[in-house]
C-alpha cells in the first residue's frame, strides 16, 4: 500500500472540448502507463462507444499513474453541462483539481460552474492554459480572464495565488514558462501537483469511514459503491455499517438532512485503480479512492463505517434536479419488430430501472399511461445518450417532444428553468442570432468583440428556448458558430416561445415511396425519404415550407396510357431527402409528433397515426379548452 504522504488525489475539469481526455493521453505516455510497443487508442479514457463517437466524456472515469514514488489519481470528468452532477460528486474525493482552459476561447460558462464548485470546497486549483500551440491562441488573454472569473467567484488570496502551465495536451508537453523553456515533456506538470496539491489529510489509526460518491452497476455482483476513504483501513469480508442520509427538502439541498436507515453489511469485493484497470485487492487504507461491493442497496452518498463509530452519519451529497423530460413509449407503428425489438411496456420499465441503479440524475414516473413512462432528465442530450444506448441493445421505442420541467414559487408565480448561453459568431452573423433569440425569450446581457472578425454573445434564455434551435443556429452560422449553456436556476415564465414556424409532410397511405410522388413534394417542402423507402400512414415524411401540416400522398405512382410508359422522364432531379440524427429528430419534433427509435432507423410520425383520428383529438381539445 503507498503510504498517504505519497498519495496525491486530483480531478481534471473544463468545459467540453477544452481537452480533458487529449490531457490524460500525454499524461499516460509521460508516465508510461502503456509498454512501449502497445498499440493505444486516442482518447483512451473514453472507453463508451457513444464517448468516441461524440468526442465527449459522459461519465466520470478514474485512473492513476506513479511519477517517481508518487501514486497520482486523476479523475477525467465529464464537459457538458448536461453532466455536471458527475464533476459535483467527484469533487468529494479529491484534494485540489486541474482546471483546463482553451488558450484561445478562454473561461466558457461551464468552466465557470466547475471553478465556483472546486472553490466553494475550499480547494487550490492548477490551472493549465491547453491548445497555445493553435493559431489564434492568446494564452495571456486566457489567464487573465480566467484571474477575473475567480474574483468573481469570490475566491479567497491562496486560490487567486495559483500555478500556471502551459502547452498542448495534444502534443504532450506542458510548461511553466513559454518563453524560456523548452516545449517537451511533462515534467512540470507532475512537479506541480507533487509540490502543490496537498497529501489527503487522513488518520490510518481511526476506525473505517468513507462515502460513496459515484454508483456503479455489475450484472453478477451488482450495486457497486465508489468513494474515497476518509480514515482508517478495512480488509475484503469485515463488516461494516452503511448508513443511508437524505435531505429533508429535496427542492432544498442546503438545509437540514435526516438519516433514513442504516444496516450492517460485509463487502464481498475491493478495487482500485491502476493505470485505466480496476485490480481486485484485500484491503484498502485511508487516502485511497476504492470500489466496494458487498450491500445489495447502495445509494448515492451512503456513509460506510466501522461499527466502532457511534454517530457515522456524513452530509448527503447534492443531486441535481432534472429540467426537462419526455415520454418513452412503446412502439406502436405499423413496422414495429422489423428492425429490432418490438418491446413491452414491462421490457421498457425494467431497461428504465436498470438505468435508474447508477444515472442518478435521471427520473423515472409512471403517470397511468398503459404505453409508456415519463422519463426526465438534465437536457436533451442527458436523456438522448439513454436513447441511443436503448437503441444499440436492439430496442424499439418512441420518444416525445422534450419538455420542460416547470415548479411553482410560494406566492403562486410559475418558474422555469434557465440558462447561461455564450454565443461566439463571426460578426457577419450576429445580428439574425440576436434576432432569433430574442424571439426564443432571451436577453442580451453582454457583447465583446474579440478584433478577429469574432463576437462573444451571452444571453440568458429559458431552456425551452433552446429546444430545437441548435440546428438553426448551425444554418445561420453557415457552421461557423460556438454555443454552449449552463443550467443557472429557476426564474419567472418568460411567456410563450414559437420555436418551430414550419409544419409537416404527412403521409396518408402505407407502401412504398415512389421518385414521381416525391419529385411533385419536393417543391412543397424539403422531403425526409428517398424512393423506394417503406411509408406508413401518419408517418411525417417532409417539412412543409408552410407553417401549416400537409397531408399528402408520397405512395402515388404515375398513371400509365398507350403513349407513355411507366419508366419515361425516370430521372426527374429529386433532391438528397434530409437524414435526422436522433437529437436532430428529438430538436425538430412538434407537440403531437414521435420520433420512432429503432436500431436501423430514426423515423417521425405524428402521435395519433390514422387522420380522422387526429381530427376528433383536436376538436375534443379545442372544445375542452374553450370549456
Amino acid at each position: 500500500m503507498t503510504p498517504p504522504d505519497k498519495i496525491r488525489n486530483v480531478a481534471i475539469i473544463a468545459h467540453i472540448d477544452h481537452g480533458k481526455t487529449t490531457l490524460i493521453d500525454s499524461i499516460f505516455r509521460a508516465a508510461h502507463v502503456f509498454r512501449e510497443n502497445a498499440r493505444v487508442e486516442e482518447r483512451v479514457m473514453d472507453n463508451n462507444v457513444l464517448e468516441k463517437e461524440r468526442g465527449i466524456t459522459i461519465r466520470a472515469k478514474h485512473c492513476t499513474v506513479t511519477w517517481k514514488d508518487y501514486l497520482i489519481n486523476i479523475i477525467d470528468t465529464p464537459g457538458h453541462a448536461d453532466f455536471s452532477g458527475e464533476v459535483e460528486r467527484v469533487l468529494s474525493m479529491v484534494d485540489s483539481v486541474l482546471l483546463i482552459v482553451d488558450a484561445n476561447e478562454g473561461p466558457m460558462p461551464q468552466t465557470r460552474y466547475v471553478t465556483m464548485r472546486a472553490l466553494k470546497l475550499g480547494m487550490k486549483p492548477i490551472l493549465i492554459i491547453n491548445k497555445v500551440d493553435r493559431p489564434q491562441a492568446e494564452p495571456q488573454n486566457a489567464l487573465n480572464k480566467t484571474f477575473d472569473l475567480f474574483i468573481e467567484l469570490g475566491a479567497n488570496d491562496e486560490q487567486i495565488d495559483f500555478p500556471v502551465l502551459y502547452g498542448s495536451g495534444l502534443n504532450g508537453w506542458l510548461v511553466r514558462d513559454l518563453e524560456k523553456e523548452k516545449h517537451e515533456g511533462m515534467e512540470a506538470l507532475f512537479e506541480t501537483i507533487v509540490e502543490k496539491v496537498p497529501a489527503p489529510a487522513v488518520d490510518l489509526d481511526a476506525p473505517f469511514l468513507m462515502q460513496v460518491s459515484t454508483l456503479n452497476w455489475s450484472d453478477y455482483i451488482g450495486r457497486i459503491g465508489c468513494g474515497r476513504v476518509l480514515q482508517g483501513r478495512h480488509k475484503k469480508g469485515q463488516h461494516f455499517v452503511r448508513t443511508t442520509v437524505r435531505w429533508k427538502d429535496m427542492g432544498h439541498q442546503d438545509g437540514e438532512w435526516e438519516t433514513v436507515g442504516s444496516h450492517n453489511e460485509r463487502s464481498t469485493h475491493l478495487w482500485v485503480a491502476r493505470g485505466i484497470e480496476q485490480t481486485a485487492v484485500d484491503e484498502v487504507s485511508a487516502g485511497d479512492i476504492v470500489w466496494i461491493a458487498g450491500p445489495e442497496e447502495i445509494q448515492m452518498g451512503d456513509t460506510f463505517s466501522s461499527p466502532e463509530i457511534p454517530n457515522p452519519a456524513l452530509k448527503p451529497l447534492e443531486v441535481e434536479e432534472p429540467t426537462v423530460s419526455m415520454f418513452f413509449l412503446v412502439n406502436s407503428g405499423p413496422f414495429a419488430g422489423n428492425d429490432g425489438k418490438a418491446i413491452t411496456f414491462r421490457q421498457l420499465r425494467e431497461r428504465l430501472e436498470r438505468e435508474l441503479k447508477t444515472n442518478i440524475a435521471l427520473r423515472v414516473e409512471d403517470i397511468g399511461r398503459a404505453d409508456g413512462l415519463k422519463v426526465s432528465g438534465r437536457g436533451e442530450l442527458h436523456l438522448g445518450i439513454l436513447i441511443e444506448e436503448m437503441r444499440r441493445e436492439q430496442m424499439e421505442l418512441c420518444v416525445s417532444r422534450p419538455e420542460v420541467i416547470t415548479q411553482r414559487a410560494p406566492d403562486g408565480q410559475l418558474l422555469e428553468p434557465l440558462e447561461k448561453l455564450v454565443v461566439d459568431v463571426p460578426e457577419d452573423y450576429q445580428g439574425i442570432v440576436i434576432e432569433k433569440l430574442a424571439k426564443r425569450k432571451g436577453e442580451m446581457t453582454n457583447l465583446v468583440s474579440s478584433g478577429t472578425g469574432m463576437v462573444r454573445l451571452e444571453f440568458d434564455i429559458p431552456t425551452r428556448g433552446l429546444i430545437g434551435y441548435r440546428n438553426e443556429f448551425l444554418t445561420d452560422t453557415r457552421g461557423l458558430g460556438i454555443m454552449a449553456s449552463r443550467f443557472v436556476g429557476y426564474y419567472p415564465w418568460r411567456g410563450e416561445v414559437v420555436s418551430r414556424t414550419r409544419g409537416s409532410m404527412i403521409s396518408m397511405d402505407t407502401g412504398e415511396a415512389t421518385g414521381y410522388a416525391l419529385e411533385n413534394l419536393q417543391t412543397r417542402g424539403t422531403l425526409f425519404v428517398a424512393p423506394m423507402e417503406m411509408v406508413y400512414e401518419g408517418m411525417v415524411v417532409g417539412e412543409n415550407s408552410r407553417p401549416d401540416d400537409m397531408p399528402c400522398n408520397p405512395t402515388k405512382r404515375k398513371a400509365l396510357t398507350n403513349h407513355r410508359s411507366a419508366n419515361k422522364e425516370i430521372d426527374g432531379g429529386l433532391d438528397v431527402p434530409r437524414r435526422m440524427s436522433l437529437d436532430q429528430a428529438m430538436e425538430w419534433l412538434a407537440e403531437d409528433e414521435l420520433v420512432e427509435v429503432t436500431p436501423l432507423n430514426i423515423r417521425i410520425r405524428k402521435a395519433i397515426l390514422n387522420a380522422e383520428e387526429r381530427k376528433k383529438a383536436e376538436k375534443k381539445f379545442e372544445k375542452t379548452a374553450g370549456r
